[in-house]
């Protein structure tokens, strides 16, 4: 069985339209989704190192516009802090909630003033899938795309951590719950519900940048779809068992 990452179940999940990839970063997702029939991708990068980045690898495709701005639940300024271990930018961890503060002399942070808007301001009426991965920053980029979600109606996955939110992986899963989706994730092929996840044994991981030890599974890719497409997702992805 193939393993079931973002990519694979946004193509298996696809339907024509708006993709938003929230923490676009270098691409990694917007490119192969911009390439998907009758798509257009929305691609968030509000890092400007990265954002740079981002711009040279998707010069000249139509289907993809760039916004160099974060998505949260309210328009304005916040800042971004990047961690800095003994002089290497980990980029993949900046951030608009953590600080990066207290962890020794090793880490250090970069900070800078990026601009907020909301999902929602856009409007979208063809929305069909989302990648929201915010480190952090999730359930404020969802409370702001609350209209569109229940307007649009589309599949997501997400990326919540408890050492970069601590309660995320209960409080996001619970605001879509709300709103009438299913929030899995997946473990020895099999959908379980965000609810079965054992923060003890399966996200075990330090909030220091410069510590890598994780638990083993470390679980931290959530799928996300509207309960009433729950058929069509058992139907596209008919090797995952049920939920347990």
């Amino acid at each position: 069985m193939g393993a079931v990452d973002e990519l694979r179940f946004l193509t298996a999940l696809y339907r024509p339209g708006s993709l938003v990839d929230v923490g676009a970063h270098e691409g990694l997702l917007t490119l192969p989704l911009s390439r998907l029939p009758g798509a257009r991708v929305l691609a968030f990068e509000p890092l400007p190192a990265a954002f740079a980045r981002l711009s040279v690898a998707c010069a000249g495709i139509a289907s993809i516009e760039l916004l160099p701005q974060a998505l949260g639940d309210a328009p304005g300024q916040l800042t971004l802090s990047t961690p800095v271990v003994e002089g290497v930018r980990q980029e993949q961890w900046a951030s608009l909630v953590k600080k990066f503060a207290g962890f020794g002399p090793r880490v250090s942070a970069e900070k800078v003033q990026v601009p907020v808007v909301t999902l929602d301001s856009f409007a979208l009426h063809d929305l069909t899938a989302m990648k929201v991965d915010a480190e952090g920053a999730e359930y404020e980029v969802l409370r702001g795309a609350r209209d569109t979600l229940l307007r649009c109606r589309p599949v997501m996955t997400l990326e919540l951590e408890e050492r970069h939110r601590e309660g995320s992986t209960w409080a996001v899963p619970a605001f879509l719950d709300a709103l009438d989706y299913v929030t899995c994730f997946v473990l020895e092929g099999r959908w379980w519900p965000a609810s079965a996840l054992d923060r003890a044994t399966m996200q075990q991981a330090s909030s220091d940048p410069s510590d890598y030890a994780a638990s083993n599974p470390y679980v931290f890719n959530f799928f996300a779809w509207p309960r009433e497409l729950d058929t069509m997702v058992r139907h596209c992805l008919p090797e995952i068992k049920a939920r347990a």
